[in-house]
């Protein structure tokens, strides 16, 4: 576990890292960016809490089979959005016009209208899931084969 002033700063950066990663994952088909984009920026903070309050604390909270269940999640929302559009083709953006997904937007630049995307955020969300979960779990996997590798020496 790290010092007092690591840990608050890990309190007061980890909402804004948190919301960077969601502008990325929900701005992906308008900027730069996306699902994988965002959901590493996500994993990023959970390396700061693991680094900063040590992986016993973070494995109270968040067990692996939680991961996995993220993972899943995520999968099969991904999965689902790109079977939705079947009735036309494989992976159809049948969101775009919708009432949910606003306006078809119109030929060249747009304002970043996140919007009219259509069925592209929602899989921006499914594939950030899966990063999450996974670089998550690799991060906490290597943390606590770390410690218990210092503990036998």
């Amino acid at each position: 576990m790290m010092s007092i002033i690591v840990r608050t700063m890990t309190r007061l950066v980890t909402p804004a890292v948190l919301i960077f990663g969601l502008y990325v994952i929900m701005h992906g088909h308008v900027t730069v960016g996306g699902g994988f984009q965002g959901g590493a920026v996500f994993a990023s903070a959970a390396a700061l809490l693991l680094a900063a309050f040590g992986s016993e604390r973070i494995r109270e909270h968040l067990k692996l089979p939680d991961l996995t269940v993220i993972s899943c999640v995520g999968a099969l929302l991904f999965a689902g959005l790109a079977f939705g559009g079947l009735g036309k083709t494989f992976f159809y953006n049948f969101l775009v016009g919708s009432p949910l997904f606003g306006h078809v937007p119109e030929f060249g630049p747009t304002h970043e209208d996140i919007w009219t995307g259509g069925v592209i955020a929602p899989m921006n969300i499914g594939v950030a899931l899966n990063v999450v979960a996974g670089l998550g779990a690799i991060m906490l996997l290597m943390a606590l084969a770390s410690r218990n590798k210092g503990d036998k020496e």
